[in-house]
């Protein structure tokens, strides 16, 4: 019985041997091993055999790149405020041996370390700076923690800073600031696109205003143009009813029997006049026609009696198309008529054998003799 508790006790001494004897390190992590108190070296990851009750595994220390959040820390800005600030830090165990005997914890370390220097870097800067350097404090919190981390056996990769908050006082000011900034901005631009919609408005104004200058030339320039064209037609026409009306009358070939004629058509015209209340022709109207005959003749030169050929004014290349010889023997007829008719209205006294002595109008196409010369 005693030989069997005596194996049993054996087996049980031999198993907390070899159970102390064999270290078993995680991947990424290594084992501080002190005997008797005092470093003995460093275990690797994997399985590792140590001396049972002389070796101890002191620490376990984890070699992969660590994320340290501490919470926020006041810091006192240039302007005396107060701004709370959050940063995360990442770092990397790149000696175990200086991690574990050269800083007691160097997590609390790195977190002290952080919050002197951040206070440091922000107390050199305003406000604005502040919330706008970020880039600036990372790289001043970087170069100071990599340097006095680095006898600890630590490798400070990056500094981040969470946040920034101001004082609640000073967070509404800036609102207000801001506030106040865009609506600047959004004035400045109200002015502006007023100042460019006023310069088009005007530029097209100029431009229309030109263009209804020059148009407004031309139209006056065609107008003259016209007008100018339109008055030398008028005289053009002129002229040539001027030309007719003469030829016209040298055709008739008229006398002072005409002329009394033409003046006892016009008495009823004179009489039609609205301010004609009354009308007195007089029983002396034949010596005054008479009268009026002789000193037409007298001024005008106009003959009582006319005779010999009719003689015809030459009226250019743009004289109408001349009447056929009928035509013009018709005309002269009626002519001859309507003279014989007013010879016989202005001397009622007179026999119609008097008329006759008028010599007759040559044929049509004889010239006949040239007229007599005027008294």
């Amino acid at each position: 019985m005693i030989v069997l508790v005596l194996l049993i006790l054996l087996m049980l001494l031999a198993i907390t041997v070899v159970a102390k004897s064999i270290r078993v390190v995680p991947q990424a992590y290594t084992g501080i091993v002190e005997r008797f108190g005092k470093y003995k070296e460093t275990l690797p990851a994997g399985l590792n055999f140590v001396v049972p009750f002389v070796d101890k595994v002191r620490y376990m220390i984890d070699l992969r790149e660590q994320v340290v959040s501490f919470p926020p820390q006041a810091a006192i800005t240039e302007e005396n405020l107060t701004v709370d600030v959050d940063t995360v830090i990442y770092f990397q165990v790149t000696d175990p041996i200086a991690a574990t005997y050269e800083i007691s914890n160097y997590i609390q370390a790195i977190e002290q370390l952080t919050m002197t220097t951040l206070r440091n870097v922000v107390g050199g800067m305003d406000l604005e700076q502040t919330l706008t350097s970020r880039e600036s404090i990372n790289s001043g919190l970087s170069a100071v923690l990599d340097e006095t981390t680095g006898r600890w056996g630590i490798k400070v990769k990056r500094v981040e800073i969470k946040g920034i908050e101001p004082p609640p006082s000073i967070k509404d000011a800036m609102e207000k600031q801001m506030r106040a900034e865009r609506d600047k901005r959004a004035l400045v631009l109200t002015a502006e696109g007023q100042r460019q919609s006023a310069i088009l408005t005007a530029e097209g104004n100029k431009q229309s205003a030109i263009l209804n200058a020059e148009g407004q030339r031309e139209a006056q320039i065609l107008n003259a143009q016209a007008e100018r064209e339109a008055q030398i037609l008028r005289a053009q026409g002129e002229g040539q009813a001027i030309q007719t009306v003469f030829q016209a009358i040298h055709d008739g070939r008229p006398d002072q029997s005409l002329l009394a004629y033409q003046y006892l058509q016009m008495m009823p015209r004179i009489a039609e006049g609205d301010a004609n209340k009354l009308w007195v022709i007089p029983s002396e109207i034949t010596k005054a026609l008479e009268g009026l005959g002789s000193s037409i003749h007298e001024i005008a030169g106009i003959p009582k009696q006319t005779s010999g050929p009719v003689t015809r004014v030459d009226m250019g290349p743009s004289e109408p198309t001349l009447a056929t010889d009928s035509g013009i023997s018709e005309a002269a007829a009626a002519v001859q008529e309507a003279i014989a008719e007013a010879e016989s209205a202005a001397r009622p006294g007179k026999s119609l054998s008097d008329a006759d002595d008028v010599p007759p109008p040559p044929p049509a196409g004889d010239p006949g003799p040239p007229p007599p010369p005027a008294e």
